[in-house]
């Protein structure tokens, strides 16, 4: 009986399901995660804006790779790719729900995976907000820089990047079921399913033949 409590114990202690309780805070190194990525794409995005309409803006296109890449200086009214032309502040006030969302999101944070694809979001989103609020012609109604041309596809920057990759991987965390917390749906962590060790079935078995 004594061999069989033991075990129980020492398995209980064991396994990191009894370890952490499922109202446990969010670790703080995913918090960090999202907005240090946050931070790189709004960081890359500004300061490639600053670069190119100081010097392309008004100029010829420059044609690189032969001309698969092309870097082209425009101002955008609408929303990602174009889309939406003439409704800037709509899609300011879309921009600052989208923000707030995510900080909202932020305080259950626990996945990794999540993280960056949140930190992507949330960076291209305020990238191209801070276009709406301090370009011309005038605060929310503020034109987009964009400056990324390819072919048979809309002029765009680095902040519509970062939306387009933060939200494709949103969608395949999502078609895995796993959650913002680190949980899959029907059980199971973002690190992966917990492994069980051959000497928890072992020490199980030890303990009923000593109760018998």
């Amino acid at each position: 009986m004594q061999n069989s409590r033991g075990a129980s114990l020492n398995d209980a202690h064991n396994r990191p399901d009894a370890a952490e309780g499922t109202g446990r805070p969010p670790q703080p190194r995913r918090i960090g995660v999202l907005i240090a990525v946050a931070l790189t794409a709004l960081v890359l995005d500004a300061v490639t804006k600053v670069i190119v309409v100081a010097r392309l803006e008004g100029r010829a296109p420059i044609e690189l790779l032969g001309g698969l890449l092309t870097l082209r200086v425009t101002r955008n009214s609408g929303a990602a790719f174009s889309i939406g032309t003439g409704m800037t502040i709509v899609f300011t006030v879309i921009a600052i729900g989208v923000v707030i969302a995510i900080l909202r999101t932020a305080r259950n944070l626990r996945s990794l995976s999540w993280a960056i694809s949140l930190g992507l979001l949330l960076g291209g989103a305020v990238g191209n907000l801070a276009d709406r609020l301090l370009r011309a012609p005038s605060p929310l109604r503020g034109h987009v820089v964009d400056w990324i041309e390819l072919p048979y596809w809309p002029v765009f920057n680095l902040a519509d990047s970062a939306i387009v990759c933060g939200g494709v991987l949103a969608v395949l965390l999502t078609a895995r079921g796993l959650q913002l917390d680190g949980t899959r749906v029907g059980g199971g962590e973002d690190a992966g399913p917990r492994a069980e060790t051959p000497g928890d079935g072992g020490t199980d078995r030890r303990g009923d033949e000593d109760e018998e």
